[in-house]
């Protein structure tokens, strides 16, 4: 089975321009992220996806492999179907590039349902929310799943809504588990010739409402198989957001 990891990485972002290559302990950001997802023992190869040369050229110089992609994509899955198009893959996996300390054992978690079963479309990850910030905040997405761990439902909103427990609504409730709620973890996986098919479907009332491109799939009947994982990661939409996985990357380091 081929695998291929795909990391979107554009130049261009309204709350950091040039995310892609901020000094991260000395290497660009994107340069952490290929480097962990090249360590995921399922993944046959990854490929940095991009619309810079800049980008392009960082990735070059470690030996990885960048393939320049349109300037005109509106999404990140739109820049992963235009290089899926040329690959000979079974699955394709999305890696963002903006999540320079996500663990190789994430992204094998999520890659594992597809091995043995055929039928799966598309994949992803969910972890436990451990604070009450984290619940509230509208940049934290969250999932709800059934009972075969498929995704019912993600949102920006706090989810589920704790009718009788909004009281307990506190740290501690949260970290113990006595108020149970995942957030979603960024990572996708997808059968090659179905992610075509996504990108190519057109745009949704919930996912436009939410701006949360994943709601497209269960708008159509799209059956999303979502992992627990105990891992976290940290996504870095800003400045602050670095100076955070820095402050994480020395407490891994000491």
């Amino acid at each position: 089975m081929q695998i291929v990891a795909i990391i979107p990485a554009r130049y261009s972002s309204t709350r950091f321009p040039g995310k892609p290559l901020a000094d991260l302990a000395g290497k660009p950001m994107i340069q952490h992220v290929y480097e962990q997802t090249i360590k995921a023992s399922l993944v046959t190869r990854a490929i940095v996806a991009t619309d810079d040369t800049r980008i392009a050229d960082a990735i070059h110089q470690i030996g990885g492999e960048a393939i320049m992609t349109k300037t005109t994509h509106e999404t990140g899955t739109d820049r992963l179907a235009e290089v899926a198009y040329g690959l000979e893959a079974d699955i394709v996996v999305n890696v963002q590039g903006d999540e320079p300390l996500i663990a190789p054992a994430m992204i094998d978690e999520a890659i594992e349902p597809f091995i043995n079963n055929k039928e799966l479309k598309m994949g992803t990850l969910k972890t436990r929310v451990k604070c009450l910030h984290d619940f509230l905040s509208p940049n934290v997405v969250k999932v709800v799943t059934d009972n075969a761990g498929y995704a019912l439902y993600f949102s920006r909103s706090p989810l589920p809504f704790f009718r009788d427990k909004w009281q307990d609504l506190k740290d501690d409730a949260f970290a113990s588990g006595r108020l149970l709620c995942y957030k979603h973890v960024g990572l996708y996986v997808y059968q090659r010739n179905f992610l075509l098919e996504y990108a190519a479907m057109p745009q949704t009332f919930l996912e436009i409402s939410e701006k949360l491109e994943q709601l497209r799939a269960l708008e159509n009947g799209i059956r999303i198989r979502v992992v627990e994982t105990d891992f976290d990661s940290i996504g870095v939409d800003t400045p602050e957001d670095l100076n955070k996985a820095k402050e994480k990357m020395k407490q891994g380091k000491s």
